[in-house]
């Protein structure tokens, strides 16, 4: 039988690179899979602040009785932070990436990463939107690189996006399949194209959502009360766009205008606010105020 390039059970560790709101979540549930997880950011402190955070998630999940007391242990044990890139690449199995979603520093990092990380490693971007074989030209082998896109909480959401492009090695895209499982996650396979499934739809129903506050159809509440008892979505779009972050929307939208067409152009009240600094939760006001975490 011919050996494949790539397999699951051949990950034992992972390095996550990029210590937000989704690296430190890849890395809470590649630790509790039993994988030894390393998390890596340019700002030292950023790294221990997210390790700090995925204990305080396990704690909340103890008290909630959905985490055993014993399950928290090792999967802090398993977890560290790395004191530069080539410690936390240089062992790796897997790299997940979880940088800001710029193209540029996104090929920028996996250019050094292909340097530092064993050439058997596979590698995945955590991008929402941007082109996977744009990334994957940065490194010397692009038929290691895949798509793997997460959402937000990591730890509580159940879907994983693999993104094959066309220069991916078959059996890289069959191991991400699996991490992504081992995860805990459902994982669907899609296209490398703009927006790949996920982020194109959301974004459609998000921008519409925007421009009716913009003309007064209904508040922001209404909208959001009407797509999750009319449409049984757990979370309206304009929440979801104060917890994705309402830079990252605008972000995503200017990409995908650029790709797809006006469909996807950021109406004016998007960017508005984003110049004022109402970015959504992480700075306390978006479409909603949200006060310790929580929306008001």
């Amino acid at each position: 039988m011919t050996d494949v390039r790539f397999s699951v059970d051949r990950i034992r560790s992972v390095a996550v690179l990029g210590a937000g709101t989704m690296g430190h979540g890849i890395a809470h549930v590649a630790a509790a899979a039993g994988c030894q997880a390393v998390l890596y950011d340019v700002d030292a402190a950023a790294a221990e602040r997210a390790i700090a955070t995925v204990r305080s998630n396990l704690d909340k999940g103890v008290a909630l009785g959905k985490v055993d007391p014993g399950a928290r242990d090792a999967t802090v044990m398993r977890l560290r932070a790395a004191r530069d890139l080539a410690d936390a690449c240089g062992e790796a199995d897997c790299v997940i990436e979880a940088v800001p979603e710029r193209l540029e520093l996104k090929s920028r990092l996996f250019s050094e990463v292909d340097r530092l990380a064993p050439a058997a490693a596979l590698l995945a971007t955590n991008t929402s939107s941007l082109s996977v074989s744009s990334i994957a030209a940065a490194v010397a082998d692009p038929g290691r690189m895949v798509g793997m896109h997460f959402f937000n909480p990591v730890h509580l959401m159940r879907l994983c996006e693999v993104v094959r492009h066309d220069g991916a090695d078959p059996s890289a895209v069959t191991a991400a399949v699996g991490l992504a499982e081992r995860f805990g996650k459902t994982a669907i396979t899609v296209h490398d194209s703009p927006g790949f499934a996920s982020s194109r739809l959301g974004l459609v129903l998000g921008l519409e959502a925007m421009r009716m506050v913009e003309q007064g159809v209904a508040s922001a509440h209404d909208i959001d009360t009407a797509m999750k008892l009319g449409y049984g979505h757990p979370m309206g779009p304009l929440e979801l766009t104060d917890l994705v972050g309402l830079d990252v929307r605008l972000g995503i939208a200017d990409y995908l205008a650029g790709q797809l067409g006006p469909a996807f152009a950021p109406p004016p009240i998007l960017r508005e606010m984003v110049d004022a600094g109402r970015l959504g939760k992480k700075s306390g006001e978006g479409f909603y105020r949200w006060v310790d975490g929580k929306k008001q």
